[in-house]
């Protein structure tokens, strides 16, 4: 599914360097690699603050610990996306309401949210699913209307653009109140191990953050906040900041190859090619999903791993059925998307090193099964 060796040898030289200095200086926990690649990811977002830590899952508590929500608060977030989204909310003993998405662009269903609302609503958490933006200027807007805080979750997203209604543009991460992303190694940023972000332009949240993330402290051994134990490490640090240049290279190379797999795939009425609806910026394809609407979905599956060609199946039981989650208050009829997509939906192979051949086996070997 995504190919880091291939991407290693391009800047093979760049990261054994960086790595090389960490380990020759020592300085393993917050040293100065740690400080250059915050600084230099603050430049390329657009945000006054990136606060980095141990992993996205980490990232996205630690900005709900941030904000100061307590149990009980209900937290509105996607039916349709990865367990991390909703098990944070669980473990803060916050009540999670999940909602369904588009069919179209996966995400979060802006009616759904609206419908969802209650007094003891206190955040939203959209998904910038498989690497697309979500409709921001809606959910900001009804964050206004009813004094709700955004939280946008990027782990999937890290470097789109999404154009608000005026015709500006902002980086996804940036338009919340805080935002969290993954660097997880496949993601279109990722280190070699487990990393994770927080990002915001608000001062007072940042200093929160900042004593979370390391035991509450501001001054060692003097314990200001709750926090927890959650550093981003040199040597990861310095892997980012050797990649972080290339990120608009990567996430272009992924684009052209989404491109190509759709323009091959167009024609099949059995197919639903992934729908960008802004800019072609907009979508970063951290994944390239396709809707298998006229078909064996599970046998094409098949078909594609018995001639060698990775596939997955992101996700392949919605949140609201997954046994840690079930509730009384949700109802099938609720999810009639999310029920359809996690049928429908295929992930082929995504990732920056990707080239025409590998392409034209990849869909010729999807119509060969689909006839």
């Amino acid at each position: 599914m995504v190919d880091l060796k291939g991407q290693y040898d391009k800047i093979r030289e760049t990261v054994d360097a960086s790595i090389a200095e960490v380990l020759e200086n020592t300085a393993y926990i917050n040293g100065p690699r740690v400080h250059a690649f915050q600084k230099k990811l603050e430049d390329y977002l657009g945000v006054k603050h990136v606060i980095p830590c141990a992993n996205g899952t980490d990232a996205l508590q630690i900005a709900m610990m941030g904000l100061g929500l307590e149990p009980g608060d209900e937290v509105i977030t996607a039916d349709f996306t990865f367990a991390a989204t909703v098990e944070v909310i669980a473990l803060l003993r916050l009540t999670p309401v999940l909602v369904d998405v588009d069919a179209d662009t996966f995400n979060i269903s802006i009616e759904a949210i609206k419908k969802a609302i209650t007094p003891r609503t206190k955040a939203i958490v959209p998904v910038h699913l498989f690497g697309q933006a979500a409709n921001m200027d809606a959910i900001m807007e009804i964050a206004r209307e009813h004094n709700l805080f955004v939280i946008e979750d990027n782990a999937q997203a890290i470097g789109a653009n999404y154009r608000h209604k005026d015709g500006s543009k902002a980086k996804v991460g940036s338009i919340g109140h805080v935002a969290s992303t993954s660097f997880f190694p496949s993601k279109n940023l990722g280190c070699y191990g487990d990393g994770g972000a927080i990002f915001t332009n608000d001062d007072a949240l940042a200093h929160t953050l900042r004593g979370i993330v390391n035991h509450g402290m501001y001054e060692r051994y003097h314990h200001d906040v709750v926090g927890v134990n959650s550093r981003l490490d040199s040597i990861q640090a310095a892997v980012l900041e050797a990649k972080l240049p290339h990120l608009d290279q990567y996430n272009e190379a992924r684009q052209n190859a989404a491109q190509k797999y759709s323009e091959a795939l167009a024609n099949h009425p059995g197919i639903v090619p992934p729908v960008i609806t802004g800019d072609r910026d907009s979508h970063v394809f951290h994944q390239y999903t396709l809707r298998i609407t006229g078909g064996d979905r599970d046998g094409l599956m098949k078909h594609l791993l018995d001639k060698g060609i990775p596939c997955a199946i992101y996700y392949p039981i919605p949140l609201h059925a997954q046994k840690a989650y079930r509730d009384s208050r949700y109802r099938e009829e609720d999810f009639p998307v999310t029920n359809q997509l996690c049928r429908e939906v295929l992930s082929l192979p995504m990732h920056t090193e990707l080239d025409d051949e590998q392409i034209a086996f990849i869909t010729a070997s999807i119509l060969e099964y689909l006839k």
